[in-house]
């Protein structure tokens, strides 16, 4: 796997609030690993809501939904709120299969999120 199929990248909007950027292929491989660390490092730095932004997502197998699944734990474990920005197609219906529809909370932008 080429370091480029998934790309990460995280701004805070508002106090406690980050959003995680998402971009690429979500998929089997060491690149997803860093999604779970960077949930530890927000949330030890004090962030309680952190908002994935799924728009770039063009892929994502049953590895990648397992990121969000240890993230969702690490943020409610916090005490935080999880929400998921942006997915459409292929990415959003793989939540529906495995009913995490009704588990994450998704909204269409990160706008609405916040």
């Amino acid at each position: 796997m080429c370091s480029s199929d998934l790309e990460i990248g995280h701004r805070e909007v508002a106090p406690g609030t980050v959003v995680v950027t998402l971009a690429g292929k979500l998929m089997l491989g060491r690149e997803g690993d860093q999604i779970v660390s960077l949930v530890e490092a927000c949330l030890a730095e004090g962030a309680r809501k952190i908002i994935f932004d799924l728009v770039g997502v063009t892929v994502i197998d049953s590895t990648g939904i397992g990121r969000f699944i240890a993230s969702f734990n690490k943020i409610t474990a916090a005490g935080g709120e999880m929400c998921m920005a942006g997915a459409t197609g292929h990415v959003m219906q793989s939540f529906r299969v495995s009913l995490l529809d009704k588990v994450f909370k998704f909204y269409p932008s990160v706008e609405a999120a916040m």
